[in-house]
């Protein structure tokens, strides 16, 4: 009973950075050109965007399973937390030097998203510990 408690925030989390992970996956595996467009930046290959879509896709799913299993998978969790903090850190100096003609935004939105579900994801990993790094 005690797992399901401390778990309950990081299994929350992990859904929701699936979630996230598969929307942006998807994006950049399937319509590349339009996230470019959207972005308002200057045009690049999109063709060079469809690799990452399939790792962000990768790392969707290693959040599914590490929700319906948490228990030893604290290296994970841990990696997670660091990608969504450097992701989110890339994104706030990219916001902070905007290209003019981008939209803000496109640039905004993913930046708080990924430093708050950093910010989640180190909370979740401290609470169940125990079940990430079992004894």
């Amino acid at each position: 009973m005690a797992e399901k408690s401390t778990s309950g925030i990081l299994k929350i989390v992990l859904l929701i950075y699936a979630v996230v992970c598969l929307i942006y996956g998807l994006g950049y595996l399937i319509v590349p050109d339009s996230l470019v467009e959207l972005s308002g930046g200057a045009p690049v290959f999109h063709g060079w965007l469809r690799w990452s879509g399939g790792v962000i896709i990768a790392l969707g799913i290693g959040g599914i399973l590490t929700y319906l299993n948490p228990k030893g998978q604290g290296i994970f969790v841990t990696t997670i937390a660091i990608g969504t903090l450097l992701a989110g850190l890339a994104m706030l100096w990219t916001w902070v030097n905007i290209e003019e003609g981008s939209n803000v935004w496109f640039t905004a939105s993913p930046t708080i998203i990924l430093l708050v579900l950093s910010g989640l994801l180190w909370w979740g990993r401290q609470e169940a510990k125990n079940i990430l790094y079992p004894e």
